[in-house]
């Protein structure tokens, strides 16, 4: 999203296609408005029929500096106790990597079961804006049984899971202005209103005391969940003190009647994700600030759509703000929320391949709080499921300082995907 780093992630496209070729499939940059698309293929060729499988990824990661509490360059990766320390090593690139190393490996000694597209994109992290367009324009040779994103959390270390669901966003950034100017806080506080004091009041009103969020009509389109999920969550033996433990929290909150698992995946959400305001140096400085901004992200659960709730959440603002201040909403991105059952279609596939890639071990099935956009575009444009394999720790601190990977997932997701291919292509 950031202009000024524009040529490097053209230059990260290059690595990306450079390293598809000596894989010896067949790659291509597609340029966008924004960050380029890397496709690359590889295909048995022959007259026998084959199963195809996309599989997809991103290059681009969330922005990191050393003031946000990295202990080194996030940029520059880290091996520290097994653990691949620098941004993106988890979200996106190592689990992609790893799905690389389990094509190239096969392609060596013959090629996988099945015939393979990847598609790799630069603005997963912004919403994913221009890739609708690109699977639009190539949907033909795109065409594909299922897709496969390694994306999403396991449940624990080496616990394979499936995700079957996915939760939404609809983004939003909320401006107030007050005086035309700051003030001396001493010649007029107390006749002109702050628009800070205006933002926390609009922002505190976001929830109810119980947890769930006050906006009108938020909740009118929630799927309920069924009984086989809940029993799901509570086998994933995720108790709330872990939950606790892994955010490094006091203590956990949130909306009553669930566990902290299943807010994370069942629930809809509104989280404050930064505010602004006012003075914010060295000292006092008594000012009355002309505007305050803040933030919004909205987490959605399957029935729920972006634009609706962003909808519902502009209008419960404009009715609650004072005319002492003028408000401005600007809406970001949005992305829907999936759900996919894992007992039909590819479900079963990729449920016997994560296990034999685990040595046998019961696979856990998961709800993740996480958005990937491009998922509900996958299938309402290619009209396939995705299967959603992750190789991300709960505590990998993706978007946050001292990302982690563990260096020996790239092996086990190697073998995953070449155990997932050779399952999808007996179906």
């Amino acid at each position: 999203a950031d202009p000024a780093r524009a040529q490097i992630m053209r230059e990260c496209a290059t690595w990306l296609a450079s390293k598809f070729r000596e894989m010896r499939m067949e790659p291509e940059i597609v340029a966008t408005p924004g960050a380029p698309v890397v496709l690359a293929k590889w295909k048995k060729g022959g007259s026998a029929k084959r199963r195809t499988v996309l599989i997809y990824g991103h290059y681009d990661v969330q922005p990191a500096e050393m003031g946000d509490g990295w202990t080194g360059d996030p940029f520059e990766p880290r091996l520290i106790d097994g653990m691949v320390v620098a941004r993106g090593s988890t979200d996106n690139k190592g689990q992609i990597f790893a799905h690389m190393m389990g094509v190239a490996e096969k392609i060596k000694a013959g090629g996988p079961e099945t015939d393979v597209i990847f598609l790799v994109e630069g603005e997963e992290e912004v919403g994913s804006d221009n890739l609708e367009g690109v699977l639009r324009s190539r949907k033909e040779e795109l065409a594909c049984d299922v897709a496969v994103i390694s994306d999403t959390n396991m449940a624990g270390p080496d616990k394979p899971t499936l995700t079957y669901g996915l939760r939404g966003i609809s983004a939003l950034e909320v401006e107030l202005t007050g005086p035309s100017h700051d003030l001396h806080s001493g010649v007029y506080g107390g006749a002109v209103v702050n628009p800070i004091t205006v933002l926390t009041r609009l922002l505190a009103g976001l929830h109810h005391p119980t947890g769930q969020v006050a906006v009108p009509g938020f909740y009118k389109k929630v799927r309920k969940v069924a009984a086989w999920e809940r029993k799901a969550a509570k086998a994933l033996r995720v108790p709330d003190a872990e939950v606790k433990r892994q955010a490094g929290s006091p203590a956990l909150g949130g909306e009553r009647g669930f566990s902290a698992i299943e807010r994370i995946g069942m629930r809809p959400t509104a989280e404050i994700n930064g505010i602004t305001g006012g003075y914010q140096g060295p000292g006092p400085k008594t000012v009355l600030p002309s505007k305050a901004s803040a933030k919004l992200t909205f987490r959605l659960v399957p029935h729920q759509d972006p634009k609706e709730i962003a909808d519902l959440v502009e209008r419960d603002l404009k009715k609650r703000c004072p005319k002492t201040v003028k408000l401005k909403v600007t809406r970001h991105h949005g992305g829907f929320p999936y759900f996919c059952d894992p007992t039909k279609g590819f479900g079963p596939a990729a449920s016997k391949a994560l296990s034999q890639a685990w040595g046998g071990k019961r696979v856990d099935y998961l709800l993740e709080g996480g958005t990937i956009p491009i998922v509900s575009v996958i299938k309402n444009v290619l009209g396939v499921e995705t299967l959603l394999v992750g190789l991300s720790l709960p505590d990998c601190r993706a978007h946050g300082p001292d990302e982690t990977f563990p260096i020996e997932y790239l092996e086990r997701g190697a073998k995953m995907n070449q155990a997932l291919l050779k399952e999808i292509a007996g179906v």
